[in-house]
């Protein structure tokens, strides 16, 4: 295996690695938000309307294209950035770059009007679920006037106003003074990649290193919302606290806790204290949701609607547990082996290993990022995740109930 980290002749950060005999490469561009002033559902539109045509190609011959070639590729609006990724065969290497080229340049943003009804429509479908309801409740309110809550019925209350115009403006901002990292993985020579991104990106903007968005204030209170659904058959109740984030001492311990809460399925303590002993979940998890300028973690549990009140009490009970008393070796052991399971099986594909590399790299973290935090993991101590329980789990959160 071969890595190298250099930069385009514009300066943009390039990452490259080989993985030898992998018939398909993948590539990831991703643009930094230089500030957030867009309306909600604005940069939603966008990532929507990059695939509907350029100045020389309609949406149709575009998707032709692609499927001739057998090219996977997405455009994606993250929360932080925005990610141009695609999985091709090492021989169409040439012809996706091109392809991917064009639509980064030259998108004329079509059919705004149709990508407009579709939208409100999708969003309309989602938020008919109840959990999807509780959930843009909850985060709604975790960052309340930032736009990491800018939620589907944010989204959905704004869509009237959105104009292509906006979305223009918004994507030009982003193009020209957003930060950009590109990395790729796959099985072609270095000097072949690097002369093929240098030739199709290397005359955009690089774009500043540091962007003006703030992050969100802080949870001062606690938040109790309800929503009624008359159609619902069963309550669903998230409550979560407002956490640090990557670039905290808190990182490691945090993703442990949650493992040990409620991210290891069967074998965590909601799991075996709400749903096999108490029998009040259908499903029980806790989460916890990182960006790069703030951070929530939650619990979660869908339950029958006489079971809200005694749920609740159950997740005071299983945090007053962590806050009180150390975990055993043996559990952070098992949770320590957990995770790092799960991320080497994130790491897999060479398309995941372009999109977490791409990851790290755009949030300023650096591409050896998974490795580090690895060491961190194996370096937790039980002291740890209980001083965590007890400096994060306080009287300040959210809980959103939905229920008949």
């Amino acid at each position: 295996m071969e890595d190298k980290i250099t930069k385009l002749k514009n300066n943009i950060e390039f990452f490259y690695k080989k993985n030898l005999d992998t018939p398909r490469a993948a590539l990831c561009l991703n643009f930094a938000l230089p500030d957030f002033n867009s309306y909600p559902g604005v940069n939603s539109m966008m990532a929507r309307l990059l695939f509907k045509g350029t100045k020389t190609k309609t949406a149709e011959m575009i998707a032709e294209e692609f499927d001739r070639y057998g090219i996977d590729f997405t455009v994606e609006m993250k929360q932080d950035y925005l990610r141009f990724r695609f999985l091709c065969l090492n021989e169409d290497f040439e012809k996706a770059i091109e392809l991917v080229t064009d639509l980064v340049k030259n998108s004329t943003f079509d059919s705004f009007d149709t990508e407009l009804a579709k939208l409100e429509g999708e969003i309309v479908a989602e938020l008919d679920s109840p959990r999807g309801k509780a959930l843009d409740n909850y985060c709604r309110n975790i960052f309340d006037n930032h736009y990491y809550g800018y939620t589907n019925t944010k989204i959905l209350e704004n869509l009237k106003n959105i104009t292509k115009e906006q979305v223009i403006n918004s994507y030009q901002d982003i193009l020209n003074n957003g930060k950009k990292i590109l990395t790729f993985v796959g099985d072609l020579d270095f000097s072949f990649v690097k002369k093929l991104v240098d030739e199709n990106f290397g005359d955009l903007p690089v774009g500043f290193e540091k962007n003006s968005c703030t992050a969100p204030s802080q949870l001062n209170e606690k938040k109790e919302v309800e929503i009624i659904k008359p159609d619902a058959n069963q309550a669903h109740i998230i409550k979560g606290w407002r956490v640090e984030t990557f670039d905290s001492h808190d990182y490691a311990p945090l993703i442990l806790l949650n493992i040990i809460l409620g991210a290891s399925g069967l074998s965590s303590r909601l799991f075996l204290e709400l749903r096999d002993k108490k029998g009040l979940a259908y499903v029980v998890r806790s989460s916890y949701d990182v960006f790069a300028l703030g951070a929530s973690f939650s619990i979660y549990i869908a339950t029958e609607p006489k079971n809200i009140e005694v749920s609740l009490k159950g997740f005071d009970e299983e945090i007053s547990k962590i806050k009180n008393i150390l975990v055993s070796e043996e559990e952070l052991e098992n949770a320590k082996n957990n995770i790092l399971g799960k991320w080497a099986f994130s790491f897999e594909t060479n398309s995941q290993q372009a999109c977490n590399y791409g990851h790290y790299g755009i949030l300023g973290l650096g591409f050896d990022f998974n490795e580090k935090t690895k060491e961190m993991i194996k370096l937790v101590t039980p002291e740890q995740i209980k001083n965590c329980a007890n400096k994060y789990f306080n009287d300040k959160f959210v809980t959103s109930i939905l229920k008949p």
